[in-house]
């Protein structure tokens, strides 16, 4: 993939830019912003960017595109780049925007690094950066297409919401019908959707939520927890859809889009049903991290799945557990399936060793178990380092981050940088 002269120069100047793309994305989206206001206001979360969760997002997903070509030349982290591609075509991507990020990111290498840019240097991560976009643009055409959508203009439509259902104090569920009336489109249990909002000031703001449940043929539900706390634009989505969103007001919504999804070759036909043993699944949750694991339960339940199903979710208190019934009741539907939920503040009765921190050394985990993860970073380390302890393949174990995916910023190789069933996102939020 990557040129054999582009590939040397890369290597060697890996550790330089390595040490300062941090730097660089900081003056990558002070010089967009600068000259496309509109981005940040219509497009970008400005609360990933006040924290500065997405510079740090980009910067990992960066070095580790550019560590896989030169570690791995002759393949392309694909899965990477699908949950990218997802992620932006589920906010309207379009390819004339990235030769606008090209200008603005070679412009900050310049800056940052100054005489060390030769023209080779140059030249080298020119390569790199348009492999890794015009594979996203190939990818993201590719989810327009299955769509049915012409460009990334074309993203958004309106929905009404037909109910609203209070789950607890900061979980609300919206159900929407598309508003022209025709047929929602189908989605795979996992996926999600991205909501835009007009806000106060005008801005056109948007997030990215799981689909929650399949309520009927004709509508689609998402579950929004409100983010409380902190300073500046931080959950200012979520607050607005608990503020305003009622019964009769439309929003605007992607099509499905999200690569977490059950895989039907792993269980052996969806329901079992394809003539293979269903591979033992687990499905952990942590927080409002339970919304795409209970639309997998409602479908593996709807298949008439026969495979075991652990089902493992943490939370603050059996209170604050969103869709809590729902999350027994599909379960409890599956012929083999446990649950185990931990509460830090449990009510009377709940197990002694089911509270406070999730712990899976007493649970049995079986042979060729498949895992899937959806909650705050910390939980699904510590969750994923548990599970490989107990023998489950790195390659088995699929996670979803609600916001920019930190897990490729980290400073430690033992993570999803080197292994291409783990993945990135890295643009958007899905929680604020």
């Amino acid at each position: 993939m990557l040129s054999d002269r582009s590939a040397t120069t890369v290597r060697a100047t890996l550790p330089a830019v390595g040490a300062a793309v941090e730097d660089i994305t900081a003056r990558f989206y002070d010089g967009l912003f600068a000259a496309h206001p509109e981005l940040l206001r219509d497009l970008f979360n400005r609360g990933n960017q006040a924290a500065g969760t997405q510079r740090r997002a980009l910067a990992g997903s960066i070095a580790a595109f550019a560590a896989h070509l030169v570690d791995r030349p002759d393949e392309r982290p694909d899965v990477m780049l699908a949950r990218i591609a997802h992620k932006h075509a589920s906010l309207g991507v379009a390819p004339a925007q990235y030769e606008t990020v090209h200008r603005h990111l070679f412009a900050a290498i310049a800056e940052v690094l100054g005489d060390a840019v030769t023209p080779a240097v140059a030249a080298a991560w020119d390569e790199v950066y348009w492999l890794m976009a015009n594979a996203l643009i190939a990818i993201e055409a590719r989810l327009y297409a299955e769509r049915g959508i012409a460009t990334g203009a074309d993203a958004l439509r309106a929905w009404e919401v037909v109910e609203r259902i209070e789950e607890t104090p900061d979980v609300a569920t919206f159900r929407l019908r598309p508003a022209d009336g025709t047929p929602p489109p189908a989605f795979r249990a996992g996926q999600y959707v991205s909501v835009q909002v007009e806000l106060a000031d005008g801005a056109r703001q948007i997030r990215q939520y799981s689909l929650s449940g399949l309520p009927g043929a004709d509508v689609r539900q998402i579950s929004v927890k409100r983010v409380r706390g902190g300073a500046g634009p931080d959950g200012e989505v979520s607050a607005h859809l608990h503020a305003h969103a009622r019964v009769g007001d439309r929003l605007r919504l992607s099509a499905p889009y999200g690569d977490l999804v059950l895989d039907e070759t792993v269980l052996g036909g969806l329901g079992g049903r394809g003539g293979r043993t269903p591979a033992p699944l687990l499905l952990a949750s942590a927080g409002i991290g339970v919304t795409p694991m209970v639309a997998m339960l409602d479908q593996l339940a709807a298949a008439g799945h026969r495979g075991p199903v652990t089902v493992v979710h943490a939370d603050r208190s059996p209170a604050d557990h969103a869709l809590r019934a729902a999350h027994r009741a599909y379960a409890d539907a599956l012929p083999d399936a446990a649950v185990h939920f931990w509460y830090e503040h449990p009510e009377p009765g709940h197990p002694a060793d089911r509270t406070g921190r999730v712990d899976l050394a007493a649970l049995p985990v079986a042979p060729g178990t498949h895992a899937y993860l959806c909650g705050p970073l910390p939980f699904m380390k510590a969750v994923r380092s548990q599970l490989l302890a107990k023998g489950v393949a790195p390659a088995a174990v699929h996670y979803e981050v609600f916001g920019p995916d930190l897990w490729l910023a980290s400073p430690s190789s033992s993570g999803p940088v080197g292994e291409a069933t783990m993945s990135s996102t890295v643009t958007g939020s899905r929680a604020a």
